[in-house]
């Protein structure tokens, strides 16, 4: 793509102006967000992602239009895991709901920082060497086998490394004080809750980052599309929490679903890469990229409705990359 400086200055544009927006109107003042509000918000950032893709077919053609939609709908996609994951940080550290938004916004600012250093990474490194693709692949299909053999689990944030140390390192009080990070107590300085909760959002948007910025690069190379599928896909991402989160339990098949795009655009890349040496190892079309991930999709939410119809005690889980030797048999729910 013969993306030009202005264009990539009006996109940016557009996107700190959403994030305003966003940060002086809705999340403004800490509020329980509903159903209508989130409804309108989820609706108005599809569409704006909608816009922007029929602009990319108007001004650059089909085939980068058709990887355009196609890797929104892998972010759009990996972006209910992130929220799953998230809902589990949320409940687990017992975060008032009435600050949930502003959790979230900070953590999707924090995705969008990270994930544009990510991408600014992949593709030097694509650019520079074509072996990336192989790298890239491989990290997808040992994610996607990890999510696939554990897809009924549910991480445990306490688990993590930097949480860990964090608390045995810095004094912390038991009480939230809005949406406050510390707090100064008879001449001591702590940390509250929020500080924990906004490590463990920052770290998750980290191991996401490292998952989805290789499966939209297995969609499509050109940067300018990765970095507008990434952007677009997490603005929307916290209304989408709002919308998603009494219906989250019910996605029982969602995060085998996943596994299985990842291992696929995983096999993708590597295909793509030994098409350049070997022309006659067919690589996999966009086009057939979009209609398998839908399909995938569209099963995996079929079967969980039929799932939960069947046995309605069914749940949802995030998923993990590795087992959990602790976690009770009973607490899956296959």
């Amino acid at each position: 793509m013969d993306v030009s400086n202005l264009v990539w200055i009006v996109t940016i544009s557009i996107i700190l102006g959403l994030i305003l927006v966003d940060l002086f109107t809705v999340s403004s003042k800490p509020h329980d967000v509903l159903f209508r509000e989130a409804s309108l918000w989820s609706i108005f950032y599809i569409a704006v992602a909608i816009a922007f893709g029929i602009w990319v077919f108007n001004n650059y053609g089909n085939q980068y239009g058709t990887e355009y939609f196609a890797a929104y709908l892998v972010e759009k996609s990996l972006s209910v895991d992130n929220i799953f994951v998230f809902a589990i940080i949320l409940a687990q550290f017992a975060v008032p709901s009435i600050y949930h938004q502003r959790v979230l916004l900070i953590g999707v600012l924090l995705a969008l920082v990270l994930r544009a250093i990510f991408i600014a990474i992949g593709a030097a490194a694509l650019a520079a060497f074509s072996f990336t693709l192989i790298i890239f692949g491989a990290i997808l299909i040992w994610t996607g086998i990890g999510l696939f053999k554990h897809w009924d689990e549910d991480p445990n944030p306490n688990e993590n490394f930097i949480i860990r140390n964090v608390k045995k390192r810095i004094r912390t009080v038991e009480e939230y004080h809005g949406t406050k990070l510390f707090i100064t107590k008879d001449g001591i300085r702590y940390a509250t809750p929020m500080l924990i909760v906004m490590i463990a959002i920052a770290s998750t948007d980290l191991l996401f980052a490292l998952d989805s910025i290789p499966a939209t690069f297995g969609v499509t190379q050109e940067p300018f599309l990765v970095f507008a599928v990434n952007a677009f896909a997490l603005l929307g991402l916290r209304a989408l929490y709002f919308l998603l989160k009494g219906l989250l339990d019910k996605l029982v098949y969602l995060s085998l679903g996943l596994s299985i795009i990842l291992i696929f655009i995983g096999v993708k890349l590597v295909l793509t890469f030994v098409h350049e040496i070997y022309d006659w190892v067919p690589k996999i079309p966009t086009i057939t990229s979009l209609a398998v991930i839908g399909g995938i999709l569209f099963i995996s939410t079929i079967a969980s409705i039929l799932k939960v119809r069947k046995d309605p005690t069914a749940r949802a889980h995030a998923g993990r990359m590795t087992g959990d030797k602790e976690q009770p048999a009973e607490a899956k729910d296959k």
